[in-house]
């Protein structure tokens, strides 16, 4: 696995994985950027959130749940000094659907974190991290 990110101003980079995806970093303005795109830290959390989910829809698809939707949120806290890195890490799985079943998302999720999730380990290994979810039917999705 290969990516490249290039320096493009300011605080700005431009980042290329391989696969041919692209996305721009930017530090915020109190950080000589211009918010242009996520931190590098940001991106730590995005990739988390977009690994385990991943995960996740590809095992609802093979229980053949009926999932509508699916959000995870992520929040952490960093350590006061530098090198400012995750103290802690939480993740807040919302489940959309109509007939979804609490076993199955439970062991849909308890199989990302445990089993196949990549970035959940490596970061499981600095900060504790923990999970929880729940279930919104679609009648109720902006709940």
């Amino acid at each position: 696995m290969n990516a490249r990110v290039r320096w493009t101003v300011g605080m700005r980079f431009d980042g290329s994985a391989e696969s041919g995806g692209a996305m721009t970093m930017d530090a915020r303005p109190e950080h000589g950027g211009e918010g242009a795109g996520p931190s590098p830290m940001e991106t730590v959390l995005l990739a988390l959130g977009g690994c385990t989910g991943m995960d996740v829809i590809s095992i609802l698809g093979k229980m053949r749940a009926p999932l509508a939707g699916l959000e995870i949120a992520i929040s952490a806290d960093r350590a006061d000094e530098h090198p400012r890195v995750f103290t802690r890490i939480a993740l807040e799985y919302v489940f959309v659907g109509d007939g979804l079943r609490p076993e199955q998302v439970s062991r849909a999720v308890e199989l990302s974190q445990e089993r196949y999730c990549s970035v959940s380990a490596m970061l499981r290994k600095a900060a504790p991290l923990t999970y929880s979810w729940r279930i919104v039917p679609a009648s109720r999705q902006d709940a």
